[in-house]
């Protein structure tokens, strides 16, 4: 009967028990011979031969590559598919590794068992019910992982969290048999890892790694969090360096390139997020030299890692020896390959690259640093941008900047190569369905040329770690909305002239109105410039440049630069919906009133004063709520400094206040 107890033990039933539903194996019932204590305790010594039998079936079936195909197999074609995505994983079969090398001290002990029942005949079930009742906790806690992996079609890093799940528990067997399959399934997970920062190679042919291979990010993906920090937002990738214009003068389009990103399904709980950014980032890096080297004759021809991947990878080996999983031991390696690669990064941006020299270069451009170029050039393209576009606009518009630059001496610059102006065939401003997202220009002037302007850069190898296609949509969007406000400038400066010109000339009521009104108008834009330009851009880019001074990471250099983008956006209004839109409309209100005064300069008919009265009272309406707006900040100044520094601009002698913000009365 022992021997016979054996066998069903190791999943084999033999004469006295039987194997009934859901496999479960019992004593045949009703034996003479068999006292039901003793049925009590064969019953109880069953159940662990059951589950033997199916940790057996299970590791057999995932435990090697699957010998089925999608055609020979009779199950329906969506759950075949399934079935062989569970098969083909890396982690499932490492977790089958370690769940038969964990059973093979059970192995022994029934081998010794049948050793002692050979040289003693009148050993008892009780007997052997002592030796294996650790695994009568062992086996039930086992089986509930291997059904969880099973039924939860548990995969990759998923795989990772179930095991660790129950590895916190207060059964020491338990806790012990699941830190050694951990163990046997984190020797896949480090191998990813160190393939992929050390050499910049997804080893992940089943899609089980926490890192993958992703679509090109959103727009807007990483633009106030980032935006992604992320340090998510601080990542290198592959771009081919872009040098010449094409035949007709404008910039090749940007190719689509490799991007990766975090998975999250398939990160454990254990492993902080910072700690697979910041792996996301070395492997990035990593790779994007790798293909630089193979792809492109380049002067940069060291390694990203200056030659300490032999350390790195000794150090990845120790750490996978180890039998319990250490996370500070794992962030400390990983902060080690991030600190050289972050290094090796910040003096080939910023040194060899000439970093600052294409800040200033974005600066002079798409923050309208360069005042007189951008001067001249509004007054060469006025008269071709207030229509809608044609197919010739771009080109004109081109060679109108040209012909700006020739005229303020900046022919020779080179950095006047790496911009070109775009006009869409559709306004290139939009209303923001989402919260935080910048607001656009887009109030009142249709399709003409102005709303379709933008600006695209030649982002040279490797500065588009930096200047990726999120921030330069960023700069584009304070580029169209400084564009905008030079503009209105310009056209009030423009009606001082022409009044300037009449000033010995009759004045009648009608007269001094609408000076009075250009006026105000010209008060509010011009201080609503100087706070853009001094209290805003000066000030940031300032702050920006001493941050990247006083660091070697690059890292926090790329932090730096999102934050100082995001400051822009933030102190020019373009992420606050009702200020705005509120300059938006005094805006579009200036323009009106400065087209109309102009055309109309020696004398105005009754309608065309009527439109006068209408402006003015849309501007005194406006000028009024963005007076109630600013104001409304000050008890809350700490929260908004720049919207009380604009106030303090506007009504530094409480005028404004006194008129309670309706300046066109």
């Amino acid at each position: 009967m022992l021997h016979e107890l054996l066998l069903c033990l190791e999943g084999y039933p033999g004469s006295i028990f039987v194997e009934g539903e859901k496999g479960i194996i019992k004593v045949v019932p009703d034996l003479p011979f068999l006292h039901s204590s003793e049925v009590c305790v064969l019953n109880r010594l069953c159940v662990l031969g059951m589950y033997y039998k199916q940790f057996k079936a299970f590791i057999k079936e995932y435990g090697s590559s699957p010998g089925q195909s999608l055609e020979q197999s009779n199950l329906p074609k969506e759950a075949a598919k399934d079935l062989l995505r569970l098969k083909d994983g890396l982690y499932l079969r490492a977790f089958c590794s370690g769940l038969d090398d964990v059973l093979n001290p059970y192995r022994k002990i029934l081998l010794q068992l049948e050793q002692e029942i050979l040289t003693d005949p009148h050993l008892t079930a009780c007997h052997i019910q002592e030796v294996l009742e650790p695994y009568q906790l062992l086996f039930p806690d086992l089986w509930e992982v291997v059904e969880k992996i099973r039924y939860q079609r548990g995969h990759g890093g998923h795989i990772l969290e179930i095991i660790h799940h129950h590895c916190n528990c207060g059964k020491p067997m338990v806790k012990d048999t699941f830190l050694k399959i951990m163990f046997v399934c984190h020797c896949v997970m480090y191998r990813q890892v160190t393939t992929w920062l050390l050499h910049g190679i997804l080893l992940d042919r089943h899609n089980e790694f926490f890192i993958h291979e992703s679509a090109a990010p959103s727009q807007v993906e990483r633009q106030h969090d980032d935006d992604d920090l992320g340090i998510g937002g601080v990542t290198g990738r592959q771009m081919k360096e872009v040098m010449q214009l094409n035949e007709v003068g404008r910039l090749p389009e940007r190719p689509i390139y490799t991007h990766f990103a975090i998975r999250p399904a398939m990160l454990p709980s254990y492993l902080p997020v910072r700690i697979a950014e910041k792996i996301l980032f070395v492997g990035e890096s990593v790779q994007m030299f790798e293909n630089r080297k193979q792809n492109i004759a380049t002067k940069y021809t060291d390694s990203v890692l200056r030659d300490k991947e032999d350390i790195f990878a000794s150090r990845f080996h120790q750490l996978r020896q180890e039998p319990d999983f250490s996370i500070k031991n794992f962030g400390d390696a990983v902060d080690e390959i991030r600190a050289c690669v972050a290094e090796h990064l910040w003096k080939l941006v910023v040194e060899d690259s000439h970093l600052m020299g294409q800040l200033n270069t974005l600066k002079d451009f798409f923050l309208l640093g360069r005042g007189e170029l951008f001067l001249a050039f509004i007054d060469q393209v006025q008269n071709l941008l207030k229509t809608p576009p044609i197919a010739t606009t771009e080109n004109d518009v081109n060679l109108a900047f040209r012909q700006a630059a020739h005229k303020v001496l900046l022919e020779d610059d080179t950095s006047l190569s790496q911009v070109y102006l775009t006009v869409a065939t559709k306004p290139a401003t939009k209303a923001s369905g989402k919260k935080g997202d910048p607001v656009q220009p887009s109030k009142g002037s249709g399709d003409i040329g102005w709303n379709c302007l933008g600006m695209t850069y030649n982002v040279q190898w490797p500065l588009h770690t930096v200047f990726n296609q999120a921030a330069l949509e960023k700069y584009n969007t304070l580029f169209r909305f400084l564009l905008n406000i030079k503009r209105v400038q310009l056209e009030l400066q423009q009606c001082w002239a022409l009044q300037m010109q009449r000033k010995h000339a009759p004045v009648d009521q009608s007269d001094a109105s609408k000076w009075r009104l250009r006026s105000h108008m010209a008060f509010l834009v011009d201080n609503l410039q100087y706070y853009l330009q001094v209290d805003v851009l000066e000030t940031q880019f300032t702050q920006l440049i001493d941050k990247i001074n006083n660091t070697r990471d690059f890292e926090a250099v790329c932090l730096a630069h999102d934050q100082f983008l995001t400051s822009l956006l933030g102190q020019c209004f373009l992420l606050m919906k009702p200020v705005s839109h509120c300059l938006n409309e005094i805006m579009e209100l200036c323009h009106a009133f400065s087209i109309l005064l102009i055309t109309h300069s020696a004398s105005m008919t009754e309608r065309e004063m009527a439109q006068m009265d209408k402006l003015s009272q849309g501007f005194n309406r406006q000028s009024s709520l963005l007076f109630k707006i600013l104001s409304s900040v000050r008890s809350h100044h700490q929260a908004s400094p720049y919207l009380a520094q604009l106030l303090l601009r506007l009504d530094y002698n409480k005028y404004y206040s006194q008129a309670e913000g309706a300046l066109a009365t």
